[in-house]
């Protein structure tokens, strides 16, 4: 799974409060904002695309306080429900990111959704605003070094991690400044408005995955008259967005880590990386220590202490993690590579890139950030230029909120200390980001205060929004309900997997309105044996 501004007067204001922003009636149809009052043409998007799969653009503004001037494109996409009789609206889907593309999306929830839920939506998805079809950014020319979401914290190299956040940040307003303050959560939810407006539709409903959750929880506090059936699945906590929710995938990854020396100590015999959690734990810091002092050569690259821990993903995945770990330490005693062992990355691209998982034995697999949706890596009808997708990540994740440092020694103080207490990936999360370097936000961060009757899905063991944040999520949205998946894996649960327990609860919610009377918690079927014949993964 892989990579990673710009104030009202007043914070508590919502967009009824805003210009052109308060909810249309009938008696004041005639000073209506023109954004609101558009038709799209829709039209065939590809000819190898199905033709029930059609395009549009809408042109939203740039400054919503300032709605006659500049505007963007924003490119949507529909499949309409075949059963009119049973049509209830339109579900609009956001796949995650920031910096990553949804046009797309109908076509794979199209494929995956139950019919009888599908029947009741046409579904529509978006390029956020800044990014694919959506009249996109860009940073400029970055190098490798530049796309991803920072490195491991080293007193001696801190100066270069300061260099390489400035100069993030320098090129992006270079390139893109006149644009980049407007790239915000809270005007894509505007943009989700005049989507609903130009759809006809009073409410809309929602499905959304990992940051797809803020969003989704944004649009629900800025329009909560419109807001109707909404599914927020592998939570993004709104109390930390955003540098307490890249800290999290440090604090996350330590049980995550102990569980695997669990899982990889009763199957000693396959890994043979020790026989109780201990040993396990003391084979991983001792590579690690070996690869600081002299470079593991794996697979003919030269793998560092830091790039071995670099992805602290990995370890979400025990059988994943054991095999990988296997392979590092068959290199690192000069034995024989065992049967599936792994090469770091694809082809070995990755290796200065200073992005989680970039410098990783599963770097190309399973590296965060720009471009990743709850699915992992956009690939496909689904990429993104990387240099588009960091622009739009960075522009997100600093123009949210102003709760970012600027003191650069505040970030090597707090990558210092967690490397300390999370020595996973805590300096890696910790340590200094390009937002340090950005210009104020033009809006404060989204108050959770209005009630939310949504349902939250979520992963026991999510790498990328960790229980602790979807928990999160789900007490800042006051009437919502939570689906728990104990023992679930990955990041992204409703639709990813046919047998998935939440499947159930979620099917109902969005075929019939109606929230689970609480929270709910179950259990996934049991996983098939490993391929390595060591048992249940």
């Amino acid at each position: 799974m892989k990579r990673l501004a710009r104030l009202l007067a007043t914070s508590g204001l919502l967009a009824a409060a805003l210009p052109g922003l308060a909810t249309p009636s009938a008696s004041a149809a005639p000073t209506t904002p023109a954004y609101l009052r558009q038709t799209p043409a829709w039209h065939r998007c590809s000819p190898d695309r199905p033709a029930a799969y059609e395009c549009a653009t809408l042109k939203v503004p740039l400054d919503y306080q300032r709605p006659e001037g500049r505007t963007l494109n924003l490119a949507i996409s529909r499949m309409k429900s075949e059963n009119p009789a049973k049509r209830r609206g339109v579900l609009l889907l956001n796949p995650g990111g920031p910096g990553t593309p949804g046009l797309y999306r109908p076509i794979r929830t199209n494929a995956d959704m139950p019919k009888d839920v599908r029947d009741r939506y046409d579904l529509i998805g978006f390029d956020p605003r800044g990014l694919g079809e959506s009249s996109p950014i860009s940073c400029g020319d970055l190098s490798e070094a530049e796309v991803g979401a920072g490195g491991a914290y080293r007193p001696e190299t801190f100066a270069s991690d300061v260099s390489w956040a400035r100069g993030i940040a320098d090129k992006c307003r270079e390139k893109s400044g006149d644009v980049i303050p407007y790239i915000t959560t809270r005007n894509t939810a505007r943009d989700m408005d005049v989507i609903r407006a130009a759809l006809g539709e009073r409410t809309i409903s929602y499905l959304g995955y990992s940051y797809g959750t803020y969003l989704g929880a944004v649009y629900s506090q800025m329009f909560p008259e419109r807001t109707d059936r909404f599914v927020l699945d592998s939570g993004v906590d709104p109390g930390r967005v955003w540098r307490g929710m890249i800290q999290a995938w440090g604090t996350g990854a330590e049980p995550a880590f102990e569980r695997w020396t669990r899982w990889a100590a009763e199957r000693s015999d396959t890994y043979g990386l020790g026989a109780t959690p201990e040993e396990v734990s003391a084979t991983f810091w001792a590579l690690v220590a070996r690869a600081d002092r002299d470079p593991i050569i794996h697979y003919g690259e030269k793998m560092t202490g830091d790039a071995i821990r670099a992805d602290p993903w990995l370890f979400f995945d025990a059988h994943a993690a054991s095999v990988v770990i296997k392979s590092i330490k068959a290199s690192a005693d000069q034995a024989p590579q065992p049967p599936g062992g792994t090469a770091p990355g694809a082809s070995g691209k990755g290796a200065d890139r200073k992005g989680p998982g970039a410098q990783s034995p599963l770097g190309a697999v399973r590296a965060a950030g720009p471009g990743v949706d709850a699915g992992g890596a956009s690939e496909g009808p689904d990429a993104t230029p990387a240099g588009n997708a960091t622009a739009v990540y960075w522009a997100v994740v600093c123009g949210d909120t102003d709760s970012w440092p600027r003191d650069p020694e505040q970030y090597a103080r707090d990558a210092a200390r967690d490397k300390v207490k999370h020595p996973l990936y805590g300096d890696f999360a910790s340590n200094i980001k390009p937002c340090a370097f950005w210009q104020r936000p033009l809006e404060p961060a989204t108050p959770m205060k209005t009630r939310a009757d949504v349902l939250t899905v979520q992963n026991e063991w999510d790498p990328m929004t960790p229980l602790g944040t979807g928990r999160g999520l789900h007490q800042a949205l006051k009437g919502s309900r939570m689906v728990l998946t104990l023992g679930g894996e990955g990041h992204g649960v409703y639709l990813s997997n046919p047998t998935a327990c939440a499947n159930t609860p979620v099917n109902a919610y969005l075929s019939t309105g109606r929230l689970p009377a609480k929270d709910v918690t179950c259990h996934n079927p049991p996983p098939t044996p490993d391929p390595e014949g060591a048992g249940a993964r």
